[in-house]
């Protein structure tokens, strides 16, 4: 039996299913300490058990995008935050080579916010 948050990528249409997948790959190799769950339908990444990184795609564009739950934290101009006060996003083109370095740059700093308690996980 296929687990839920396993669902989710396979319900996806590419190229949004192998960049999520790309995504999610790179997401769980940044620390021992993250993990994957699925909460309001889309895949979680949790450090220590506390949410810290969404991803979902756009319902306008259809595009990818990851969504850091404290993003008001962060400071890079592809960050997104609309009408948030918490979070922002980066959006990904699926049909585009991934900025790498850019997403372990954000993936490293919103990691580091909870690894230095800044956040606290406990």
């Amino acid at each position: 039996m296929i687990r839920e948050v396993d669902q989710y990528y396979e319900d996806q249409e590419e190229p949004n299913k192998s960049c999520l997948l790309a995504l999610r790959s790179i997401i769980l190799g940044q620390d021992r300490d993250v993990t994957e769950t699925r909460k309001w339908g889309m895949p979680c990444f949790c450090y220590r058990k506390k949410m810290f990184c969404y991803l979902w795609t756009d319902k306008k564009t259809d595009q990818p995008y990851m969504l850091f739950v404290e993003g008001k934290y962060l400071d890079h101009p592809a960050l997104e935050i609309g009408k948030r006060t918490r979070m922002k996003i980066f959006r990904i083109n699926p049909n585009k080579d991934l900025p790498i370095q850019t997403i372990e740059w954000l993936l490293r700093n919103a990691l580091d916010l909870y690894r230095k308690g800044k956040i606290k996980t406990k």
